[in-house]
């Protein structure tokens, strides 16, 4: 059994699914466990007079990592959570347009229909190719689909059914020059990819915590541009709406006390950064090697299966996802899914491209495969899964 350098996933599991949950380190568990024992030892203590220190604390550290003012910062506990709360704080009008294209997320497609039903609005879908040859095929039917009724655009910073760096800067700032508000779902990005948030100026940008930063489960950021923050509540009303409080913003005062919260796993964060910037080189070569091992694992599998990569290097971070041909239909890859985890010991998505959400015309979804690189894998674990896969498919 080989050793998951930290990490307390099952060794005899080769495990090429990051993307979906992350995985979290046992330093930073215990870090969690630490800040749970402090709060259980006097809760009322904790929570009334000492956690909003802590989260100024957190806040900032997190900040730092992100190159984002800690004020525009307000704690969720997943990205999904995040995209809802900018959706129900925002107001439409009858005929107006979100916009949003066919690599998205599914439950995002599904907020932004369910806000466009409740106020009279529409969601369009503009559609991307993939296999895809450069970013400017992203960009360009994003912007073609922009009308005079679009109010809204939604877009990963990296896709999660496909894999895909989309180009959210050109984006923002093209949006922004049309007087267009982008909220960007950057879900995988913390950890995968440098961000400054600052200088990317979306009115809204939402990450996960607990995807490449390695944080516990239930922790997110929601950033929220300055001149945007009054208008987002979040999703629970409780006392900040009315706090007494005059040091701090209303922003900050509505979203860091939302009822009795175990907010350990935000208080976290900080630890899961500490701990993943310990490895040789830091951050920065982190980054570089998972991309590098994620491009070697795709290359593998492309080799393997006969195909050609289907997206540049470029528009590829710590994931890479490619299209199974000889697989019917989705309830045939769930199956090819469940085969590989109980059968081979590979924990792998086989999803859908399009997304149920997305899918226009009542066209078939393509069945692709993803796989996620981390500290953890090594190429062995992509020939474990390219030799399952080919005698798989051979056998369909």
């Amino acid at each position: 059994m080989r050793s998951n350098l930290g990490w307390r996933l099952d060794p005899t599991i080769t495990f090429l699914n990051h993307g979906s949950f992350g995985a979290c380190p046992d330093a930073v568990l215990q870090r969690q466990r630490a800040l749970r024992d402090w709060m259980e030892a006097e809760p009322v203590r904790f929570l009334d007079m000492e956690l909003p220190g802590l989260l100024d604390d957190a806040r900032a550290a997190i900040g730092r990592f992100l190159d984002a003012d800690p004020e525009g910062i307000a704690f969720v506990p997943n990205a999904t959570a995040g995209v809802n709360t900018v959706l129900q704080s925002l107001r439409f009008e009858p005929g107006d347009e979100l916009l949003a294209n066919d690599h998205e997320y599914n439950a995002t497609l599904n907020a932004m229909r369910a806000v466009a039903a409740r106020d009279g609005a529409r969601v369009v879908i503009a559609r991307i190719p993939f296999p895809i040859q450069d970013s400017g095929q992203a960009l360009g039917p994003i912007l073609d689909a922009v009308t005079a009724r679009t109010r809204l655009v939604v877009v990963s910073q990296i896709t999660s059914p496909t894999a895909l760096i989309l180009p959210v800067e050109e984006l923002v700032t093209t949006l922004m020059d049309r007087g267009i508000d982008t909220l960007v779902d950057g879900a995988h990005a913390p950890g995968m990819v440098p961000l400054n948030l600052d200088r990317l100026d979306a009115a809204y940008w939402t990450g996960n915590g607990h995807k490449w930063l390695c944080g516990p489960k239930g922790a997110a950021v929601l950033w929220v541009r300055a001149d945007r923050r009054e208008g987002i509540h979040p999703l629970v009303v409780s006392h900040g709406a009315n706090s007494p409080i005059v040091d701090r913003s209303r922003f900050r005062l509505e979203f860091d006390w939302t009822g009795t919260p175990d907010p350990t796993a935000y208080l976290t964060l900080p630890a899961a950064i500490e701990w993943m910037a310990t490895f040789a080189g830091g951050w920065p070569a982190t980054m570089a090697a998972n991309h590098e091992l994620a491009l070697a694992g795709r290359d593998r599998l492309a080799a393997a299966l006969g195909i050609e990569p289907p997206a540049p290097d470029s528009m590829l971070g710590s994931m890479a996802a490619l299209p199974l041909a000889g697989v019917p239909d989705e309830a045939a890859g769930k199956a090819l899914g469940r085969q590989l985890l109980l059968e081979d010991g590979i924990e792998v998505p086989i999803g859908t491209w399009p997304v149920r959400a997305a899918r226009l015309d009542g066209a078939m979804p393509r069945i692709v495969v993803r796989i996620s690189a981390q500290r953890y894998n090594e190429p062995a674990d992509y020939e474990r899964l390219a030799d399952a896969l080919v005698r798989r498919l051979a056998a369909e």
